[in-house]
């Protein structure tokens, strides 16, 4: 069972809408992705479908990751808030463009 945060949410409701309206476009390229292998379609069109979708997720990861971090460099981190806000965002980009 998953833990919730609902003492302190990290994500506000529109954050949460966005996830699921791109979470609900990755179900809807992942359906398309097994139909299209289903129908032996050509390895080019499979790999961007599936880049598609890995791409989508991707961005959750990484919208997940900010909020986490975020939250956790808050509590956690010293100095001007900006600042470890900054250095945080910025390295868990870093991070995952070399993902």
């Amino acid at each position: 069972m998953p833990r919730t945060r609902k003492d302190a949410p990290y994500l506000g409701e529109a954050d949460r809408r966005r996830l699921q309206n791109r979470l609900a476009r990755i179900e809807g390229q992942v359906r398309a992705l097994r139909q299209s292998l289903d129908e032996g379609a050509c390895a080019d069109d499979l790999i961007l479908l599936a880049s598609a979708a890995r791409g989508g997720l991707r961005a959750v990861l990484a919208r997940l990751l900010e909020a986490h971090l975020a939250d956790c460099a808050l509590q956690c981190m010293e100095g001007d808030r900006e600042e470890v806000l900054r250095r945080v965002t910025r390295a868990v980009s870093t991070a995952l463009k070399q993902a």
